[in-house]
Order: C-alpha cells, then structure tokens, then sequence
C-alpha cells in the first residue's frame, strides 16, 4: 500500500514528459513543414507574380521603364513582323529537331552499349556523365575555341599536312546553327542516357529471359521488346530535352552570340535583345510571353498524357 503513494506521485511528471515529446514532435513536424514548404510557396509565387507581370507589361507602351498605358497587341505585332523574331524561331525548329533527335539516338545507343555490362562501366557512365556537370557557357566557350577554324580543329588539321580541310561551320552563316547541335548533343547525350540506362535496368529478368528462350537475338530483343516496353521513358526525355531546346541561351551565347549576322537566333536570344540591348521592355516581354506560350505547346500535351497514364494504371 506504500507504493500507491508514490505511483501517484509519478504520474503528472510521466503525463508533462509525454506532453514534452508530443509538443516536440509537433513542432519538430511544423518546422519540416516550413523548411520544404516555405521555398516552394516563394519559388511558385515569384514564377507566377512575375508572369503575370511580364504578361501585363506586353499589352503596354513601356520602354526603357515601365508605362502602363495599354496599347494592346501592338507589341506582338512588332516583335512577329522582325527579322530577328522570324529567324530564331526558324533556327529553334532545326536546332530542335536536331538536338533533340541526335541527343536521344546517341544517349540510347550509349545506354544499349552499356547494358552489355561491359568491363570499365562505371568510369564509362561518369565520362558519359561528365558533361553534365558542366555549364552551358562553359561547353560554348570551349566548342567556340574548338569550332574555331584559325586556333582550332581546322588548323590542328592543316598543321599535320592537310591544307585542304575545312571545318569552318562556325563563320558560315548557313552551317552555324549546326555547330550548337553538336555542342548541345554533346552535352546532353549523358542525360538521355542516363535514364535509358535506368529503364532499361528496371526490366524485369524474365522479361530477357523469355525473349531468349524464344530465340531473340540482341538487336531483335531490343527491337522488338525491351525499348517498346520503356516507350514511357522516351516521352519524357523528348519533353525534357525539347522544353531544354526553347529555353537554350547560355550556350548560344557564348558559341555564336546569335551569328554570323542573325544567322543563329533563337527565342531567348530576342527576348535578351529587345530588353537589354535595345531597352523596349514592352517588346521584350511580348518575346517573353510568346516563347513561354512554346513551352505550354510541349508542356501541356505531355500533361495530358501523364494523367491519361495515371487514369490508365488506376483502371488497370
């Protein structure tokens, strides 16, 4: 009976610890809470205030400050009807047909080759890789001394005896477009690749097995069975490396700045142009929304295709 006394003595200091650890706990959930969310909410509220800024400013006269006068779709009529405009939007059509195809036929030829489980993989998949790490301008600035043809592959070729080589796409104003496809391939190939190789190694064994059995040989085996059945990851990396394409200026830049001429445009490149060169903000943000309307033109069809997945796998 001496004890019940003391058990009762320590019930309030057992119940105020528990109610410690259950504060604790909560506040410890609130402030994970605010260390994921709280960025985000900022990030999303900048992207969509700015937008809709930008998108306002592209009704208006503004120029070199803001004037919030409306003058309607005068801007967008403007920026359409220039060569600048007309140019880059050529050129984003070849260069991304170009980047997009060569980066995903590279990357998953790469990625094939190294589903063989061939010796040295994993130094081939970080020099594949490599090129990630990266930066745009850099990769431009290299390939512009590279593309060179008085400093670099050009007269590397000429030094060793064969004068009559040319590689001078850089300052031929039909061919310079190409150049930022390879360089572009070049840096982006390590992506594709890397997801390739990550669908193609989610397989299940007795997917192979089964195809082996039947007498499928490699090419055969890819063909017919393991690429058609990873098709979701094709998808995504032509979305990826497409909405990549439009948004492309750090490498422009710094490889061709636009030419020869104008030869080079790309969206972003009018965009950087009517803004900061020429000071017509309202312009400017015409370009802006108008590229941003490509994207929604890759963006959205993708969005409609991933829930249509979604709805698919519930049914199933």
């Amino acid at each position: 009976m001496a004890t019940i006394p003391a058990l009762q003595a320590r019930e309030p200091y057992a119940g105020s610890e528990q109610a410690a650890g259950l504060w604790r706990r909560r506040l410890g959930g609130v402030l994970t809470g605010l260390a994921i969310w709280l960025p985000l909410l900022v990030a999303a509220g900048h992207v969509v205030v700015f937008t809709l800024w930008t998108s306002w400013v592209s009704f208006t006269a503004s120029s070199l400050m803001p004037d919030y006068s409306w003058v309607g779709l005068r801007n967008y009529r403007a920026v359409t009807r220039t060569a600048n405009f007309q140019i880059a939007y050529v050129n984003l059509v070849i260069f991304g047909l170009g980047f997009v195809l060569l980066t995903m036929a590279l990357g998953l030829l790469l990625a094939i080759l190294l589903d063989q489980r061939v010796r040295g993989e994993n130094a081939l998949r970080t020099i594949f890789l490599y090129p990630l790490a990266v930066s745009f301008v850099v990769t431009g600035t290299v390939w512009s001394w590279l593309l060179n043809p008085g400093i670099g592959i050009q007269k590397l070729v000429h030094d060793l005896g064969w004068l009559d080589f040319r590689f001078d796409w850089l300052v031929q104003s039909d061919k310079a477009i190409y150049t930022l496809i390879l360089a572009g391939v070049w840096q982006g190939a390590g992506f594709a690749m890397a997801l390739f190789l990550a669908g193609l190694r989610s397989l299940d064994g007795d997917l192979i097995k089964a195809a082996q059995i039947d007498g499928a040989g490699p090419w055969r085996m890819y063909r017919r069975v393991l690429l058609p059945t990873i098709w979701p990851i094709f998808v995504t990396v032509f979305v990826i490396l497409l909405q990549s394409a439009i948004k492309t200026f750090d490498l422009v830049r710094a490889l061709t700045g636009g030419g020869p001429g104008i030869s080079t445009m790309l969206p972003t490149l009018v965009v950087y142009d009517f803004m900061f060169q020429r000071g017509e903000l309202g312009r400017g943000s015409a370009a802006a929304v108008l590229m941003l309307l490509s994207l929604v033109v890759v963006l959205a069809p993708y969005g409609i295709y991933v829930r249509w997945r979604r709805q698919r796998q519930a049914r199933a």
